[in-house]
């Protein structure tokens, strides 16, 4: 195996990750290579619409962007991926899913030196494989994992933080939305998340939700701006109905650009565990985020707010649905929560504070 710690790579390519909260974890790679290989060309290479979010990045040269409309991808489109791969020329290629077919495209495309986790049987078309941090899952964050894959170019972990980039103007068409919605300057914008895509053991109850929103709307000043994606859309609808013009349903109805606009305006975020979590924190706007069947030292926020998670013998589990009575997020209660939002919209510059009793 060549050691590629005196390599100077004219064009690197780097395949994100393809959830939301996991490509804003993965943002500090962009970041340790650009300041390591300034001279190169690097290129981001992830699923649409995913591209949304590294526009405006000072890290990259070019993104990469294609759709995947089922599990297999159309032959047409597989040929096209191949054929820009080899295109590319790339000399390094920096595999962050752990998935066989990523390292395939990569071997298919003759990325020169092909660096990834060793997994899924993947091993042969690597051609610097990583051992992956079995002992660190759950120890140490994500972001840190993710960071292991950069140790064959010689770049040791560091301490980079996931950062989005707006431009003026798309916070400004934003800003005059609300303002459409009544909301001015005065107003103290508090954003909810109550969805996520990994599926509903991550979900606090919405019921719950409706109630942390009517109390915050006690406070005249109080604006509630609801976030979710078209598979939400329906949960959020109901959460909101009926409840007062200072609450403004954005669900289903922006793109991640004009999510992560809004997001950047809110004074907090509560949220479950989710990628609107992760994009708050690429922006350092504080959150309230509610842990259950994941955890949150290994992918909680990264920056600023209150974690609530409760000390139930089976969490975390990582599963998708409860098989059981959902303990770990019934017993988070309402004034909590509200307590919690209170504290972060009054000391917004707090550390973030993980405590499993906060505020019960």
């Amino acid at each position: 195996m060549m050691d590629l710690t005196a390599v100077k790579p004219k064009n690197i390519i780097v395949r994100m990750p393809n959830w939301v909260g996991d490509l804003v974890m993965a943002l500090p790679i962009l970041t340790d290579l650009r300041r390591t290989f300034p001279d190169a060309h690097i290129t981001a290479m992830c699923r649409r619409p995913m591209e949304e979010l590294l526009q405006e990045c000072p890290d990259l040269d070019e993104v990469f962007a294609f759709t995947k409309t089922s599990r297999l991808i159309h032959r047409d489109e597989k040929r096209n991926l191949i054929q820009k791969l080899r295109d590319g020329h790339y000399d390094v290629g920096i595999l962050l899913p752990k998935t066989f077919s990523s390292a395939w495209w990569f071997w298919q495309g003759h990325v020169t030196y092909r660096i990834g986790f060793a997994s899924f049987g993947r091993t042969m078309l690597l051609t610097h494989p990583v051992p992956y941090p079995k002992e660190d899952v759950g120890k140490r964050h994500q972001i840190m994992i993710y960071k292991n894959v950069l140790k064959p170019l010689g770049i040791a972990i560091s301490a980079t933080k996931p950062r989005l980039y707006l431009r003026e103007e798309e916070i400004e068409h934003m800003r005059t939305i609300l303002r459409r919605h009544g909301v001015h300057a005065h107003h103290k914008i508090i954003g909810i998340n109550p969805g996520a895509a990994y599926g509903s053991a991550k979900c606090w109850l919405p019921e719950r939700f409706r109630a942390v929103t009517t109390a915050l709307l006690e406070d005249k000043e109080c604006v509630v701006v609801f976030f979710g994606d078209a598979t939400t859309s329906h949960l959020v609808k109901e959460i909101c109905q009926g409840l007062s013009s200072r609450v403004i349903n954005m669900a289903g109805l922006t793109s991640l650009r004009e999510l992560a606009s809004l997001i950047s305006l809110c004074r907090v975020l509560l949220t479950n565990d989710s990628g609107p979590m992760h994009i708050a924190g690429a922006f350092d706007t504080p959150v309230v985020a509610l842990f259950g069947s994941t955890s949150a030292i290994a992918t909680g926020p990264w920056h600023r707010g209150i974690v609530i998670q409760k000390p139930v013998s089976c969490s975390p589990c990582y599963k998708r649905v409860c098989p059981i009575d959902f303990r770990c997020m019934r017993q988070i209660d309402v004034e909590e929560v509200v307590r919690a939002i209170q504290s972060v919209v009054d000391h917004p510059n707090q550390r973030l504070t993980i405590v499993p009793d906060a505020y019960s």
